[in-house]
C-alpha cells in the first residue's frame, strides 16, 4: 500500500511543475517502472527536457542529457578509453550514458552510427567500451526526443532502434488554461530543479520488482497475442509487431494495474497501453502510403477487432 501511495505522490509532484499533461506523466512513469524507454516526438519548446528533470529529480537520480547533433561520436554517448601516461594503461573516461536518466534531445539529427551506440544499453543496462564491459546504474531510462521526421536535417530512426523504445508518446501545446498556469508558475519560479525527491533508487527498483510478479492471467496474454497477430497479418504493414513488442506490452500492463492499485492485469490496460506501445514499431506499406492510410487508424481498427477476453 505504501508503494502505490509513493508512485501517486511521484505522479502529482510532477504534475504541479509540469501542467496539464497527466497522461504523459503516467505513460513515462509506466515505462520507468517497467524498465523501458521513451521517444518523445513533438515540436521545439514544449517542455520535454523539463519533464526528464523531473522524472530525474522526484527519484534522486543522476541526470545527462546530450545534444545529438550531426557531428556527435559513439564516443560521446558511451564514453572512451584514454591512455594514462602515469600508469601507462588505458582507463575509461564515463560518457553521459552513465547517468540513470539520460535525455537523449533530438536523436533524429545525428548520425545512424551515435544513434546505434545507444543500441547495447537500451537492451542489455551495459555498454561495451575496447572490450570491456561496464554495468549501467539502475533505474536506467532513455528519454530521446526527435523532430517530426519531415523537419530537414533529420534521420529517420531504423527500425532496430524503434523497437527499443517502450513507447512513443507526443506531448502537444498545452490548452489556454494551462499555458496560462505554467506562466504564473514562471513568474513565481518554479522549477524542476526546486521538486522535493519523493523517494530514492532503491525505493523504485524495489516497487520495480513488484511490477514484474502482478499476474497476468492466459486469457490476457492470448488478448495481447491477438493484436501481435493481427499487426502481422494486416497487408498494409510491411512488418507486423516483434516479440519485443508483445513482451513490452506484457510488462507495460504490469506496469499499468500496480499504479491503479491492483496486483492483475485487466484486457483495460492492454487497450489503453496499445496504440502507444506498438505504433511506432509499425510501417506502412508502399502502396499504404501512396493512398496516404493513416497508420494510428489501422492499428485502433485492429485493437478494436481483438476479441476481448470475459
Amino acid at each position: 500500500m505504501q508503494q502505490h501511495e509513493t508512485v501517486n505522490q511521484i505522479r502529482e509532484t510532477i504534475s504541479k511543475v509540469f501542467v496539464g499533461k497527466k497522461n504523459v506523466i503516467e505513460n513515462i512513469l509506466i515505462c520507468l517502472l517497467a524498465g523501458g524507454h521513451v521517444l518523445l516526438e513533438d515540436v521545439p519548446g514544449i517542455g520535454k527536457t523539463t519533464l526528464a528533470k523531473c522524472f530525474a529529480q522526484v527519484i534522486e537520480c543522476s541526470f545527462g542529457r546530450i545534444q545529438f547533433t550531426p557531428d556527435t561520436l559513439p564516443g560521446d554517448v558511451t564514453g572512451i578509453s584514454i591512455y594514462n601516461m602515469k600508469t601507462g594503461e588505458f582507463e575509461y573516461r564515463e560518457g553521459v550514458v552513465m547517468n540513470q536518466i539520460l535525455l537523449a534531445d533530438e536523436i533524429n539529427r545525428t548520425s545512424p552510427k551515435t544513434q546505434a551506440s545507444l543500441l547495447e544499453a537500451m537492451s542489455e543496462n551495459q555498454v561495451t567500451v575496447d572490450g570491456n564491459v561496464y554495468p549501467l546504474k539502475q533505474p536506467f531510462m532513455v528519454i530521446a526526443t526527435q523532430n517530426p521526421v519531415e523537419y530537414l536535417g533529420t534521420y529517420p530512426l531504423p527500425e532496430a532502434q524503434m523497437d527499443r523504445f517502450m513507447m512513443k508518446l507526443t506531448i502537444g501545446y498545452p490548452d489556454k488554461e494551462q499555458e496560462i498556469k505554467m506562466a504564473s508558475q514562471f513568474l513565481e519560479g518554479t522549477t524542476a530543479d526546486k521538486i522535493q525527491p519523493v523517494c530514492n533508487t532503491e525505493c523504485i527498483e524495489e516497487i520495480k520488482k513488484k511490477v514484474t510478479v502482478v499476474t497476468v492471467k492466459e486469457n490476457v496474454l492470448g488478448y495481447i497475442e491477438d493484436i501481435i497477430e493481427l499487426t502481422r497479418e494486416e497487408k498494409r504493414f510491411v512488418v507486423g509487431a516483434s516479440p519485443r513488442a508483445m513482451l513490452a506490452l506484457v510488462r507495460a500492463s504490469q506496469a499499468k494495474a500496480f499504479l491503479d492499485g491492483r496486483d492483475f492485469v485487466k484486457p483495460d490496460d492492454v487497450k489503453a497501453l496499445a496504440m502507444p506501445v506498438l505504433l511506432h514499431r509499425l510501417s506502412l506499406s508502399s502502396k499504404a502510403k501512396i493512398e496516404k492510410e493513416d497508420p494510428a487508424k489501422i492499428l485502433n481498427n485492429l485493437i478494436i477487432k481483438a476479441r476481448i477476453p470475459m
